[in-house]
């Protein structure tokens, strides 16, 4: 019998097992629907593991979505929230303090160490796996995918569940398990902030050499999306010299911007394919609070900060009944974007630029991005007086860019570091005012219930 300490985890791997064989994506051969026996589940080919590491439905749909539901991106009514049918939507919109129904099964955790345990299935059986000399970019490919999808995968997991990182702290600060085996019997315990963070950048890094220039699906991890994710890494981190060094490293494999000039939006999405500025398409686990439906209001004094000829207002917008309500996806099927894009890398190199004293190049930078954002013929360059001016108008398009991608819950994270730009969010649910202050125990998310009965974890403070 498993010890109970790692039940939880056994779960997941019969979930993972039965999420394979019943949704497998374009690039799978239902290589486990043949081994009905958990047991049986034993990659032993390359394709095997091209396979595995290609599924779609366990890499690319099912990052975290509680942190975007905490943020200030949007708001609901009264009615709308009385009427979600999930304690974590209502419990998790006013940031309560018991988000869970007991015992419940939380997507965003055990769907998220799904990936870790696909990958780590994969690193731990590809040296078993005789490989040819002509096999060996594909074998070379495969790990450097395993590497990406874990480090993404331990990344997104801090961003929800452990505090934001703070280099005074993080050797003690309380992480999350770092499963770097598909071994069953290996115990769950968390790790230190710095212990995980050191895990992702150490992943990411080693992915980058193994991945290729392009792939033929951007469902599919290259060196651009590689490089991409390490700059949000080190932003996360404060780390800006290594942010911009890789910005510029992804930038230089792919570059290029979508002129919203030529964009004609529909009800619910602004294309009916990949943007061309998609990198590395990947989407959020769903929570109907903040699904792209008529169920969440943009922030109103966001939508009006958008200047008369900025073509976002009219793109990343619907309006009804007087309200605005997000489009702006980079996700076609209507999902909530959370892969890399040039635009997030434009504003990681110019808010970097920003920060090491460098203003003309960040408005630069910056002007590269919004002459693609504006109406034709009525862009102006933006400049800046001084490095601190330059980095409040970086902040400030960042803010107006990335919305419903999860990379705002990071920003406040980050932000609120510095009481410059600390801000206290505010949500007004039948008369009742609930707040989340700058830097609350609850910006890091309570880790399920099942999970801390099984494992016997430290649970986060609220």
């Amino acid at each position: 019998m498993k010890n109970s300490s790692n039940i939880s985890i056994i779960y997941i791997l019969v979930f993972a097992g039965w999420l394979f064989t019943t949704t497998a994506c374009k690039k799978e051969n239902n290589f486990l629907a043949a081994k009905p026996d958990q047991q049986l589940f034993i990659p032993s080919t390359l394709n095997d593991l091209a396979n595995l590491v290609h599924n779609e439905q366990v890499f690319n749909t099912t990052d975290p979505g509680l942190g975007e539901i905490g943020t200030d991106d949007f708001f609901v009514t009264d009615a709308v929230w009385t009427g979600l049918s999930t304690t974590i939507d209502r419990n998790g919109y006013i940031w309560a303090k018991k988000v869970y129904d007991a015992g419940q099964n939380v997507s965003d955790w055990s769907l998220t160490y799904s990936q870790v345990y696909y990958a780590n299935t994969v690193l731990d059986n590809l040296p078993l796996i005789s490989v040819s000399r002509d096999q060996q970019a594909l074998a070379d490919e495969i790990k450097g995918d395993a590497l990406f999808f874990r480090g993404k995968a331990f990344y997104t997991l801090l961003q929800t569940f452990s505090l934001p990182y703070d280099s005074k702290t993080a050797g003690s600060d309380l992480g999350i398990p770092l499963r770097l085996t598909s071994d069953l019997n290996q115990k769950s315990v968390r790790a230190s902030v710095q212990a995980g963070y050191n895990q992702v950048i150490s992943d990411l890094q080693a992915s980058v050499n193994l991945l290729p220039t392009t792939t033929p699906f951007k469902t599919q991890p290259s060196q651009a999306a590689a490089n991409g994710f390490l700059s949000r890494v080190y932003l996360a981190l404060g780390n800006y010299q290594k942010a911009l060094d890789c910005a510029n490293l992804a930038l230089n494999q792919y570059s290029t911007l979508m002129d919203f000039n030529v964009l004609r939006p529909s009800s619910y999405n602004i294309s009916s394919t990949y943007l061309p500025e998609d990198i590395f398409h990947c989407v959020l686990q769903s929570h109907a609070v903040n699904t792209i439906s008529y169920l969440s209001i943009t922030d109103t004094l966001l939508y009006k900060s958008y200047a008369p000829n900025d073509l976002r207002k009219s793109v990343f917008y619907r309006i009804k009944n007087g309200s605005p309500y997000f489009r702006g996806n980079y996700d076609y099927k209507y999902f909530n974007y959370s892969g890399v894009a040039t635009d997030e890398l434009y504003l990681n190199k110019a808010e970097c630029q920003a920060r090491l004293g460098n203003p003309d190049d960040a408005m630069n930078t910056l002007d590269t991005l919004m002459a693609t954002r504006w109406a034709k013929g009525t862009f102006i360059p933006y400049t800046a007086s001084s490095s601190d001016d330059a980095l409040i108008q970086v902040l400030n398009e960042r803010r107006k860019e990335l919305l419903y991608r999860g990379l705002r819950w990071t920003d406040l994270r980050r932000l609120n570091k510095d009481p410059r730009f600390a801000i206290t969010l505010k949500r007004i649910i039948n008369g009742v005012t609930y707040t989340l202050p700058p830097n609350d125990n609850r910006y890091a998310w309570p880790i399920p219930d099942n999970e801390i009965s099984l494992t016997n974890m430290p649970q986060n403070e609220r």
